[in-house]
């Protein structure tokens, strides 16, 4: 039964495995192996490389004799090509979600390695970027889950810059436990405390020789913890634990929960800092080093929010193993993508990013007048006098530098118990917020002075950050009333108008399936960083694939399913944008709908190698694409406890022709039908819409379909 989940699903017959058919499946996704960009080689002209032996690795072998000769085989196999290479020790072995090695090799032994016996893939190592992205002007939320429970039992692994543990966020809790023997060995490090290997964070390892010691900055440490907070707040977005509070300056002005916050986190740090950001990055040989351990503790989600290319390489085949292993692998589509988004594999879900909640407050001026901005505080109206940042300049500081509020510039004999009106520009929003606090102040009034987008961050005091026209009547209106009161007050959370974020990256229509698969609130979502207390924004599609992650977790913990009937339930029930299935793949992810989809697509782990090594029959996916005209078969289960009928269309289409039969089907509770998909000649361009399939309980499970020139 393709719903029912099970940590170590069969992979078909032999370990050793033929060869990939690397060549094969690149026609089918329509993409080239890419190289990348490698860091610069050593200087006896070697470089890092990852070569990748033909067949899986041990990652869905289920435990035995059998496995056991299959690890000595990988062994010898890997034995063989260090052998040729004159007995070169490796950077690393990979052995779990696929079999190679990562070996320093000049151009000429790399060149030679391509067409050895037993060899898939050779490739240069690169350094790529987290999928994180500065987005001051968008809007923020103050917590990305809200819900007090959910994803107990469940392991996410999130690799990424590491975690700092020491925050309530990650404290051991009664309701994150898993069976007896299931979970990670932790191992405590002279950096990783004494208690920080807990029921909460059962796994903590790090991955640097493929970046290198040499070339990290002073602040890293060689440890799982967290130097730079990105993986902090991914794994806090997806997992930190429920009814956290969130304070700032001593004051609370918020509860925090993650998606999923009472599942538990493995921490794989493969990310690194070094003395110039320019460098900062994630080797591609750490990260399937972290992918490979991952997999190995047995995680039940896997996020990487990573970018990458849109190409198979490494990584998307140590994926594969991940999810050979039943482990549902969310990865972030990256930002500003030139030719597709990142990780196309159809074994991961590719998450991009759309809008969130918004957060506003008003500035109210008497007589009615409301201008409304952007605010993150939920504390009770502040009415105080205005006072410009201008007028109130302390000893040594200019007019303007108090007008933009600069740490020092605001006299406090002036300042204090007033809300002071400052405008953008010299240093940070926030910064000028706490120079507000620092002199007494009660609130800040922040103005654009030039065009630009509105921010909810997290101030000192209460703080409504205004548009260049409303901050312009504000500018004037405190010119006339140099004595007047004015009322700082925050409004309901609402929901912005959903739509995918400019920069997300968009899928190719020449892939072999659509991509992104979701789409997930990335403009600016809280997550704690490094430092107690500490809570910083992340936005970017970073923040979206945690939010899907959590999502995950809670699915799994609460249906028991397969990470295949996971990911499909992820995409069926959400909600479709006013964008293309390129832009938003399936829609936005439905925390609360998502356990209830009505049908599910299943997908036996074994058949994405299958399809990798030229299986024309297709995967069950649950995204469609046709290339001008033809026919799609699609497996689909009832999920549900009772016998339903679905009733099957089209929808979307208009210079297309698409049909779907049978028009109904009646399933019972675990039964499963083909349904199929035509497509008849349109008029040569590009279309989407989607397939429908409506239940008699009031479920839709909605497919996504391309047709493409």
């Amino acid at each position: 039964m393709p719903t029912s989940r099970s940590r170590r699903p069969g992979l078909r017959a032999a370990l050793s495995g033929a060869a990939l058919g690397l060549s094969t499946a690149l026609a089918s996704l329509a993409l080239p192996v890419a190289l990348g960009a490698a860091p610069a080689g050593a200087a006896d002209g070697t470089r890092l490389h990852l070569v990748t032996m033909e067949g899986p690795g041990l990652a869905a072998a289920p435990p035995g004799p059998a496995t056991e000769i299959a690890r000595w085989r990988i062994r010898a196999q890997q034995d063989a090509v260090l052998a040729r290479l004159d007995g070169t020790t490796p950077v690393y072995r990979y052995s779990t979600a696929l079999n190679g090695l990562a070996v320093e090799l000049t151009a000429a032994q790399a060149r030679d390695l391509v067409t050895a016996p037993g060899v898939a893939l050779v490739e240069p190592a690169e350094v790529r970027r987290l999928a994180g992205r500065d987005l001051e002007a968008d809007p923020a939320r103050l917590s990305p889950g809200g819900a007090r429970r959910g994803g107990e039992g469940v392991l996410v692994g999130v690799v990424d810059t590491g975690l700092d543990p020491d925050t309530p966020l990650f404290a051991a809790t009664a309701r994150v436990s898993r069976g007896a023997g299931d979970a990670p060995t932790c191992v405590a490090e002279p950096s990783w405390g004494p208690g920080w290997c807990t029921d909460k964070v059962v796994a903590g390892r790090w991955f640097v020789d493929g970046f290198g010691r040499d070339r990290l900055a002073s602040r890293a440490r060689l440890s799982p913890v967290d130097d730079v907070g990105h993986g902090t707040q991914v794994a806090s977005i997806a997992a930190g634990n429920a009814d956290v509070p969130v304070r700032v300056r001593g004051n609370e002005v918020g509860r925090y929960a993650g998606i999923a916050p009472d599942a538990q986190v493995g921490v794989y740090k493969a990310c690194w800092t070094a003395p110039d950001p320019a460098d900062d990055g994630c080797s591609t040989a750490d990260l399937v080093a972290a992918i490979d351990r991952a997999v190995a503790d047995g995680v039940d989600v896997l996020n990487l929010s990573v970018a990458g290319p849109s190409t198979l390489d490494t990584v998307e085949l140590a994926l594969l193993g991940a999810a050979e292993a039943d482990v549902v692998v969310v990865a972030a589509a990256g930002g500003d993508a030139v030719g597709g988004t990142a990780h196309s594999s159809p074994w991961v879900t590719t998450v991009g990013a759309g809008t969130g909640t918004v957060r506003r407050g008003e500035v109210r001026l008497g007589g009615g007048t409301r201008l409304v901005g952007a605010m993150t505080s939920p504390t009770e109206p502040v009415r105080a006098r205005l006072v410009r940042g201008a007028d109130a300049a302390a000893r040594g500081a200019s007019r303007g530098e108090a007008r933009r509020c600069e740490p020092g510039s605001l006299d406090t004999a002036v300042v204090a118990e007033r809300v002071v009106l400052c405008v953008r520009g010299g240093v940070g929003r926030v910064d000028k917020c706490q120079t507000v606090a620092d002199a007494d102040g009660v609130g800040m009034g922040l103005v654009n002075t030039d065009p630009g987008g509105l921010s909810a961050d997290l101030h000192a005091v209460p703080t409504v950050h205004l548009a260049v026209g409303d901050g312009r009547r504000l500018v004037s209106w405190a010119a006339r009333h140099p004595r007047g009161h004015i009322v700082l007050a925050a409004r309901p959370v609402t929901r912005a108008v959903p739509r995918v974020l400019e920069w997300s990256s968009t899928g190719s229509p020449a892939a072999a399936y659509p991509k992104p698969d979701v789409v997930a609130p990335g403009d600016g979502v809280l997550g704690a960083v490094p430092g107690g207390e500490g809570w910083q924004f992340l936005g970017g599609t970073s923040a979206a694939a945690a939010w899907v992650s959590g999502t995950a977790a809670r699915l799994r913990a609460d249906r028991g399913w397969s990470a295949a009937a996971t990911r499909s339930a992820l995409v069926t029930t959400a909600e479709p944008l006013p964008a293309g299935v390129l832009d938003a793949g399936a829609g936005r992810v439905r925390v609360q709908a998502v356990d209830s989809p009505g049908l599910v697509l299943g997908i036996d782990p074994a058949d994405y190698r299958e399809w990798l090594e030229g299986d024309r029959l297709g995967l069950n996916t649950t995204s469609l694409v046709v290339r001008r005209e033809g026919t799609l078969t699609r497996t689909v289960t009832n999920v549900g406890r009772r016998a339903r009928y679905f009733s099957t269309s089209a929808a979307g289409f208009e210079r297309h022709d698409v049909t779907v039969t049978p028009a109904a089907l009646r399933l019972g509770p675990g039964e499963s039908a083909r349904i199929t998909v035509r497509v008849a000649r349109g008029d040569g361009t590009q279309e989407d819409g989607a397939v429908l399939l409506r239940g008699g309980a009031g479920t839709r499970t909605r497919l996504p379909l391309l047709v493409t020139r």
